[in-house]
């Protein structure tokens, strides 16, 4: 092809015009770019929550192409169809993205990236989505990291490129080739009334991503270490929402991160610490993608998971109905905000595979489904942490008491009086709020009792520690 012909910039995750390797490289280039993004069977696979803010992502960033005079190009189908497709109808001598590490995504990929080289179009992929690409970060021995800190020591002190700028313009094709309606998507269809609730909480796109990170690093990050644990306070950058779509990249964070350790910011270390936790969870799905799927101790196989969803158990975890009421208030503020605070995150998830004894897989596809910050990799990692099955997990004989972590970290009771409405006589708007965010055939209303305790802690951390003993750990 020749040098004047197009080139296809396949979006993903990567919702962002800075620091983006592939855009970056294809407006530099002088040749005609066309941005597409393809609704495959990935897509359609997505749970409700993430699904709905992808499609809030895709339309706001169709929205910058277009301030810059350029289009996103929306097409759905096989990912190898679709791209050969549209080289057919635009010319196009090559088609470039931001790699991805899950193992669909890596299977996906990888034949694209054949059939494209097959008919002689130019096909390349590029880092971006990641501080270290997980093939880079190696053991002495030439093995792969299975403990973090290690892998923190590793990758400390390692160069992370300067974050790219934003192209100044993109060169258009000829003819623009035809797109496909993202309302026809119907992409936030599963989130029914919840989307109405959830959607004040959505801080959408690159540029709410980059205030974000400039407010947490002048305002929160001096502090990031007494208020990270406290979910009653504003004390985190909540980046996770951007980062799952790449309406941010980790480079950019990375980077004002060390600005801030430089300037004597005394949380910019634990900061950089987070971000490099979220690469260690890439990094073990690349090398163990069983992670996403089994238990990735191998000891823990055949350990009795009640992995029935309908018990009533079950049910009453996901409704934020346990008795609970730190595991409650955390699993509330998901269904209002699409988020939950990590202290909260460890706390249901503790609860629901240690005093529960539910396999960690029913809480993995329930945030699978409820969560806008969904990230493969760090959502498996976080649930086998907390269960004990995975990498550089909490001990089996750590089970967190959901009362003591409570009265440790929300001591004045301000993030359960916030998000649990039963027994108060006058809730405030989050509370209530959970009410018209919840399916209907739940009937759950703010005068409802609060329910007793399903299991009680100190009973369901005997069984646990019963059932662990049992099988030899």
């Amino acid at each position: 092809m020749g040098e004047t012909s197009p080139i296809l910039v396949w979006m993903r995750r990567d919702l962002r015009l800075s620091d983006h390797p592939a855009l970056h490289k294809a407006a530099a280039s002088g040749r005609p770019v066309i941005p597409v993004f393809i609704r495959d069977g990935l897509v359609d696979g997505l749970g409700a929550a993430p699904k709905w803010r992808l499609g809030l992502g895709l339309e706001h960033f169709a929205q910058r192409l277009a301030d810059k005079g350029s289009r996103l190009i929306l097409r759905s189908g096989d990912a190898r169809a679709v791209l050969l497709e549209l080289i057919e109808q635009t010319g196009a001598g090559a088609v470039c993205w931001m790699r991805a590490y899950d193992p669909d995504s890596v299977e996906r990929d990888k034949a694209v990236k054949a059939a494209l080289r097959e008919r002689d179009i130019d096909a390349e992929s590029l880092a971006g989505h990641v501080l270290f690409e997980p093939w880079t970060v190696e053991t002495r021995t030439g093995g792969f990291y299975k403990v973090y800190t290690p892998f923190w020591k590793a990758v400390k002190g390692r160069d992370v490129a300067a974050p790219l700028p934003a192209p100044s313009e993109f060169r258009a094709p000829g003819t623009w080739p035809d797109s496909e309606a993202l309302e026809d998507w119907a992409l936030g269809a599963a989130m029914r009334r919840g989307a109405s609730v959830v959607r004040p909480h959505v801080r959408l796109g690159e540029d709410a991503a980059q205030a974000r990170l400039g407010a947490f690093m002048a305002h929160k990050v001096a502090e990031y270490d007494d208020t990270r644990d406290l979910p009653s306070v504003d004390g985190t950058s909540c980046l996770s929402e951007n980062l799952a779509l790449g309406e941010i990249s980790a480079a950019q964070c990375w980077h004002a991160g060390i600005r801030a350790r430089e300037e004597g910011k005394a949380g910019a270390e634990t900061f950089l610490k987070e971000l490099v936790w979220r690469d260690f969870a890439y990094h073990l799905m690349w090398h163990t993608p069983r992670i996403l799927t089994e238990n990735w101790r191998e000891e823990w196989a055949g350990f009795p998971w009640n992995t029935d969803e309908r018990r009533a158990e079950v049910k009453a975890w996901k409704q934020g109905r346990t008795g609970i009421r730190f595991v409650d208030a955390g699993m509330r503020e998901m269904y209002v905000t699409g988020r939950m605070h990590n202290r909260a995150r460890m706390i249901v998830a503790s609860y629901l595979t240690k005093h529960l004894l539910c396999h960690w897989q029913i809480g993995l596809k329930w945030f699978e489904d409820c969560l806008i910050d969904w990230d493969p990799a760090s959502n498996a990692m976080g649930w086998q942490w907390s269960a004990g099955s995975g990498p550089d997990a909490t001990p089996y004989f750590r089970v967190f008491n959901p009362v003591t972590q409570r009265d440790k970290f929300d001591p004045k009771r301000a993030y359960v009086d916030r998000w649990i409405a039963e027994g108060r006589r006058n809730p405030g708007k989050d509370a209530l709020s959970y009410f018209d965010a919840i399916p209907q055939h739940w009937h759950m209303a703010p005068g409802d009792p609060y329910p007793d305790p399903i299991v009680p802690v100190d009973e369901g951390r005997k069984r646990a520690l019963d059932a662990y003993e049992n099988r030899g750990f």
